[in-house]
C-alpha cells in the first residue's frame, strides 16, 4: 500500500514509529507536511499538490495534525477524502475532538461519565458558574489548550474568580470543571483502535503538579482496566467517530469519568509503559480497513 502520514516533523517519535511499522510490513510510506500542501478544488477533479508535485495514488492517509494547525489540517484531510483516499482519522471526527465543548456535549448526550462542567464566554455572575461544578477546588480550562497548557487549578473560590475574570478579559472561551480529588493526580490513557483498547497506562503527576501529562513531567506505568473503564473508553471513541484515539479517564468515587478524547495520541509514552507495538497495530488496522471512498462520518457534524 501507498500510505501518507500527515506530520509536520518526520523526526517525532510517533511519526518515526509509524514509518518503521509500515515499512516493516512492506508498505510505501510518505511523510507529508500539511502546511506545504496546496489544493485545487475544481469540481469533479479535486487535487492536492505538495512542493510542486501532485499527490495521487495514496491508498491510505494517517493524519498526525497538531492543535495549532487544526483548521488547515482539516481542509487537507477533507481534500484527501474528496479524492477517495481512506483517512484513518476523518475530518469530521477530528473537528469534533478538537472542540472541547462539542466533544463534551456529544459524550454527555451518550450518557458517559464526565466531571461536572460549566461553560462560559461572557457570564457576569461568576459565583453561579462556580456553584454549577460544586465550588472550589475546581479546574479552569481553555477550550483550545493541549498537553496541559491552558489548564489552571483554583483551590479557593477567590482564586477561581480571579482566573475566570482573567480568561474573560482575554475574551477566551473556557470550561470550568470540578476537581476530582480522589484521582490523586493520576489519570488513565486508553489507546483505542477500531473499537478495541489495545494499550492502557496510568499517568501520575510529578510532585507539586496536578496535571499528569508526560510533557509536564508526569510518569507512566502499565495499568489494568476494569470492564467498565474499557467499555467507557471504547464508547467515547465511537461517539467521536474516531478509528484511533487516546481516551483519558479519571477514576472517581462515581466511576470512570472522561477527561478528554485525543484524536492524535502520542505513541512514545504508551509504547514505553506497556511495551506494546501500538504503531504496528495502527498499520494493521489500516491494512484491514483501507478502501476507496470509505468515509464513515461523511456529511455529519
Amino acid at each position: 500500500m501507498k500510505i501518507a502520514i500527515l506530520s509536520r516533523n518526520r523526526r517525532l517519535y510517533s511519526t518515526r514509529r509509524l514509518v518503521e511499522a509500515g515499512t516493516e510490513r512492506g508498505h510505501e510510506m510518505h511523510v507529508i507536511d500539511i502546511l506545504k500542501c496546496y489544493m485545487d478544488i475544481t469540481p469533479g477533479n479535486p487535487t492536492i499538490w505538495y512542493m510542486g508535485e501532485k499527490l495521487e495514488g495514496f491508498d491510505a492517509v494517517i493524519p498526525r495534525i497538531g492543535a495549532s494547525v487544526t483548521h488547515y489540517g482539516l481542509a487537507v484531510i477533507r481534500q484527501f477524502e474528496m479524492t477517495g483516499a481512506y483517512c484513518l482519522t476523518e475530518s469530521v471526527a477530528l473537528g469534533r475532538s478538537r472542540d472541547k465543548l462539542r466533544a463534551l456535549q456529544l459524550l454527555s448526550r451518550k450518557g458517559l461519565g464526565l466531571p461536572k462542567t460549566s461553560f462560559a464566554y461572557n457570564v457576569h455572575n461568576t459565583k453561579d458558574l462556580i456553584k454549577l461544578v460544586g465550588g472550589a477546588p475546581l479546574v479552569v480550562k481553555l477550550c483550545e489548550g493541549t498537553q496541559g497548557r491552558g489548564v489552571v487549578l483554583a483551590e479557593t473560590v477567590k482564586a477561581a474568580e480571579s482566573v475566570i475574570e482573567a480568561f474573560r478579559e482575554l475574551r477566551a472561551e473556557f470550561l470550568v470543571q470540578e476537581f476530582i480529588k480522589e484521582a490523586g493526580g493520576s489519570d488513565i490513557r486508553c489507546l483505542v483502535i477500531g473499537g478495541k483498547v489495545v494499550a492502557a497506562m496510568q499517568r501520575t503527576a510529578m510532585e507539586g503538579e496536578f496535571r499528569s501529562n508526560l510533557h509536564r513531567g508526569g510518569s507512566a506505568k502499565l495499568v489494568k482496566l476494569t470492564p467498565t473503564e474499557r467499555r467507557t473508553a471504547v464508547k467515547a471513541a465511537q461517539t467521536m467517530g474516531l478509528h484511533i484515539s487516546g481516551v483519558d479517564i479519571l477514576r472517581s468515587s462515581r466511576g470512570p469519568l472522561i477527561m478528554e478524547v485525543n484524536s492524535s495520541p502520542g505513541l512514545e509514552g504508551i509504547e514505553g509503559a506497556t511495551q506494546k507495538d501500538v504503531a504496528g497495530a495502527i498499520i494493521a488496522f489500516v491494512e484491514e480497513n483501507a478502501r476507496p471512498n470509505k468515509t464513515r462520518t461523511r456529511g455529519k457534524g
